[in-house]
């Protein structure tokens, strides 16, 4: 079974080819630090079995958390993230005998910033389509100063979650947050507009200051839009007829290879906009399998083109208790290196380690991809599965 096989990334060791996805809880302390819930999931999640659990969303400064509530690590909270990196690590092997790599994503939320509960979008250029009826919220484009003084934030980062404790970090360029959202940024005027190398200059220039600042035992990873699929014509990796065209995607990634990036967390289209383009689900415009076949489609593609780079799939929650077996026929076509599971963790945490044990998955304790996990994070509560996790987050 590949999915169980031991493997190598960045010369450390990894029990199997299972990750947990970022998955936000919104339920930090009031200074971003662990919260008492944040604390649970991840415990939790050390039940797993999985080889890696992939950290939420943690901002890399007060005023581009996506919530009141988002991680943000800093110099007065950094010893409750070390405290739990331990802990997840010390559960882990008492429950399943090894240790998980874990990766801190760090974040700027840009359009998505909401630090003090209400919108204060930081966008890298105006959208009408995302905008519609939003037009009276307080944008601000993001000048060039700003997205200067990003870079040594993601230093800071680097060197907090090397002194935390984590395995990796990853630099995150998805879901229309900031970074993601200056890939599409064609008609921005200065330095971080216009040309590919312009649009990309933020993202590869805070990869470098992580790299610069990072400890030797900390790797450099990321979660990267494969594409921006159908939000809105024009977007990245879609050409000016709205069809997904991965020219850039290649060269981004070529050139995260050079760097010396063995492990990229594939994913593609914004839930802002399209809750479904990256989690099929119910009740959706399209048919859900419609939707795990573009995400197979586009990894398979881009895995195939770098063969030497180890790609995670996302979207697998939505097979439900068929969601292992799909897995593993995605890595035995190599379209994938890695299964990444988000939702399932959320109302299943222990679901390979029962697949594992039972050779089965427990279909009462399944995903049933109903999105009321999204529903609470954009209602503002703390975000976890009412239905299979009722009690605490009913």
């Amino acid at each position: 079974m590949l999915l169980n096989e031991k493997t190598k990334i960045y010369g450390r060791e990894v029990g199997n080819r299972v990750v947990l996805h970022p998955m936000e809880g919104c339920d930090s302390a009031p200074d971003g630090g662990i919260g008492e819930l944040t604390r649970r999931r991840y415990l939790r999640f050390a039940e797993s079995g999985a080889g890696i659990i992939w950290f939420e969303a943690t901002a890399v400064s007060a005023e581009c958390r996506a919530n009141p509530r988002q991680l943000y690590l800093n110099e007065n909270n950094k010893e409750s993230f070390r405290s739990l990196v331990a802990e997840i690590k010390k559960r882990a092997v008492e429950c399943c005998g090894f240790e998980p790599l874990i990766i801190m994503q760090a974040t700027n939320s840009g359009r998505w910033s909401k630090p003090s509960g209400t919108p204060e979008p930081l966008i890298a250029y105006h959208n009408e389509l995302w905008e519609k009826g939003k037009e009276d919220l307080p944008y601000t484009v993001v000048t060039d100063e700003y997205c200067d003084g990003i870079v040594e934030k993601y230093a800071q980062a680097a060197r907090l979650a090397s002194y935390a404790g984590f395995d990796g970090i990853d630099v995150k360029c998805c879901h229309g947050y900031l970074m993601n959202e200056l890939l599409s940024a064609y008609s921005r005027e200065g330095k971080y507009g216009g040309s590919f190398e312009n649009r990309t200059r933020l993202y590869f220039d805070c990869l470098k200051a992580v790299f610069e600042n990072k400890s030797d035992s900390l790797f450099v990873t990321t979660r990267l839009n494969a594409c921006d699929c159908f939000d809105y014509p024009y977007g990245f990796g879609v050409n000016e007829k709205n069809e997904i065209d991965l020219t850039e995607t290649k060269m981004i990634i070529s050139r995260l290879a050079d760097m010396g990036i063995e492990l990229i967390n594939l994913t593609l289209g914004n839930p802002y906009l399209i809750p479904h383009i990256n989690r099929p689900c119910l009740n959706a415009p399209e048919d859900g399998m419609d939707g795990e076949k573009r995400i197979y489609r586009i990894t398979k593609e881009l895995q195939q083109a770098f063969p030497n780079m180890k790609l995670i799939m996302s979207g697998l929650s939505y097979l439900g208790a068929d969601c292992i077996d799909y897995a593993e026929k995605a890595l035995e076509d190599s379209a994938a290196y890695f299964a990444g599971f988000g939702r399932m963790s959320f109302c299943y945490p222990t679901f390979y380690a029962d697949y594992l044990k039972n050779g089965e998955l427990d279909k009462s304790k399944c995903c049933l991809a109903c999105g009321k996990c999204t529903e609470l994070m954009r209602h503002g509560s703390v975000t976890g599965c009412p239905v299979r996790d009722g009690e605490v987050y009913m």
